[in-house]
Formats: C-alpha cells, sequence, structure tokens
C-alpha cells in the first residue's frame, strides 16, 4: 500500500495534492484497496462552491458506494474525464491517473486541518 509523503491526507481517505491555491483530489491507496473494483463514479458538483467536508460525489465499488467529502473549502473546477469510462484507474493508480477532481481552494487556513503521511499511517494503522 503506498502512503505518498508530498501529499495531505483527510479521516475520510482522500488525499490533496496542493498546488498553488488549487488542489486535486483522489481516494487513497487504502481507500480503494477497501472499496474494491470501482465500478462508477460520479460527480455533479462541478463549477460548484462548496464547504469543508461536504460531499462534492460519490464513488460505486462492487460492494457499496461510498460519498467523497470535500477537504477544504473551495469550488470544483474539473473532474477526471477519463473516470467516466474508465473508473477502475482508481483502482490501478490512484494517485496519478485516478485522480478525481481539481479544485480551487477557498480557505487555505484549512489545510492545517489535514493528516501528514505520518499521521495517517497511524490512523490507518
Amino acid at each position: 500500500m503506498e502512503i505518498r509523503s508530498e501529499l495531505k491526507y483527510t479521516k475520510d481517505h482522500e488525499w490533496v495534492k496542493v498546488e498553488g491555491n488549487q488542489a486535486k483530489i483522489g481516494i487513497t491507496d487504502y481507500a480503494q484497496g477497501e472499496l474494491g473494483d470501482i465500478v462508477y463514479v460520479e460527480i455533479e458538483t462541478l463549477e460548484e462552491s462548496l464547504g469543508k467536508e461536504e460531499i462534492f460525489g460519490s464513488v460505486e465499488a462492487v460492494k457499496t458506494v461510498s460519498d467523497l467529502f470535500l477537504p477544504v473549502s473551495g469550488k470544483v473546477l474539473e473532474v477526471n474525464k477519463n473516470l467516466e469510462d474508465n473508473p477502475e484507474l482508481i483502482n490501478e493508480d490512484p494517485y496519478e491517473k485516478g485522480w478525481i477532481i481539481r479544485m480551487e481552494i477557498e480557505n487555505p487556513e484549512e489545510l492545517k486541518d489535514l493528516l501528514d503521511s505520518d499521521s495517517y499511517k497511524k490512523l490507518i494503522g
């Protein structure tokens, strides 16, 4: 299981790659492993501004559906279009090809609440 040191993490098993005032968001390698084969990704919040921890979409796997929570307040700018036809990219490459959304960060102070890689490792045991 891969946990990258350059990323931030949430207790809901999402990763955050901060790029200036924007961030890419996806689910962690741990999360995709727990969910199993991902068959569908639904994001209906494109161009919407949402608060921290609001639901921005969902991931459907063979055995369950899991909500996705925005790690910080902001606006959803882009959805990874490759996931429409290939949702399994999240299983195959959760940190690169399997990213889910790109967002504009509204309140950079909220980034302090995210976990670093060591804290995330402790969370998942």
